[in-house]
């Protein structure tokens, strides 16, 4: 059977007990909330913490919240209150698509956005769907807050912008008008990892152009992959199958997956770029749906 390293363990009672703590172990020190990617990986010896400090209770954590222009989402907020609010079907489907796909109900009960996130698995369903919508991270360390841009949080595969002493507060995500979102993922069996997975985003302008496009890949590469010359052909073009497919095959060419028992790098590519075709699809059918139904999203 396997077993961590021996660890020490704390409970925070409050978001400034919990930085007191981590400022205190210093880089020995890892946040747990749901725990399961951590605790895998400490089974395994992958990741050896001298000390836990255990998030559960910080309860002022655990929100979501439309404040003008954006949504806001504690880093506690676990899978399930994501799949489950109307406000995030409403505005982001591309949560929803997600979190249905995420795992089992088990984890999906106790996991959160947070963990996901800090976890920074290439692999992993809510980076690609957060590069997607270019959501912002809120950090804060005993001296402050910071803001970050999601295309700069990811520093490699398990690194976060996240230094020693600090923890992701907040998950910051534009609302915009004529939009729509989607995530497609291919797997082995249900909950399983993805082979591919691919989520897409775009805000349409008055003419019908699309203005805003937002694509993210997951498991195709070490790293979290942003898809910014699929992107870049988006943006200011008027919404066509034609468009979607050559879209979908620069993602394709963006990506450098590895070969492994889901499947060949060649196979990889070719999901990464059918995937986001099809998500700019579903994508560009919603923001019209709620165009002609009035609704502004």
């Amino acid at each position: 059977m396997q077993v961590p390293a021996s660890f020490d363990y704390r409970r925070a009672e409050s978001v400034d007990d919990a930085l007191a703590l981590l400022e205190r172990y210093g880089d020995g020190a890892r946040v747990i909330a749901g725990g399961h990617s951590l605790l895998p990986m400490m089974k395994l010896r992958l990741a050896r913490p001298e000390y836990l400090v255990d998030i559960n209770d910080l309860t002022e954590l655990d929100y979501l919240r439309l404040d003008g222009d954006r949504l806001r989402i504690g880093a506690l907020t676990r899978h399930r209150k994501l799949l489950e609010s109307e406000v995030v079907e409403h505005f982001f489907p591309i949560f929803t698509d997600a979190e249905r796909v995420i795992a089992d109900p088990p984890v999906r009960n106790r996991g959160t956005i947070g963990g996901s996130l800090c976890q920074a698995d290439p692999s992993e369903d809510l980076s690609a769907v957060c590069s997607a919508l270019a959501a912002e991270v809120v950090i804060r360390g005993r001296g402050g807050e910071r803001v970050v841009p999601v295309h700069e949080f990811y520093r490699g595969p398990y690194e976060t912008a996240v230094g020693v002493g600090e923890m992701l507060v907040e998950v910051r995500i534009p609302v915009r008008h004529r939009a729509g979102s989607a995530y497609e993922k291919v797997e082995r069996k249900a909950g399983d990892w993805a082979v591919a997975a691919a989520g897409a985003a775009l805000a349409l302008a008055q003419d019908g152009r699309i203005e805003v496009a937002g694509i993210g890949l997951a498991a195709v590469g070490a790293d979290a992959v942003h898809a910014r010359a699929a992107e870049e052909l988006l943006r200011g073009r008027e919404p066509s199958e034609e468009l979607f497919a050559e879209a979908g095959r620069r993602a394709g060419d963006d990506c450098e997956p590895v070969a492994d028992n889901r499947g060949t790098a060649e196979y990889k590519r070719h999901l990464a770029a059918e995937l986001t075709s099809r998500a700019l699809r579903r994508a560009a059918a919603r923001a019209a749906a709620g165009v002609e139904a009035g609704a502004g999203v």
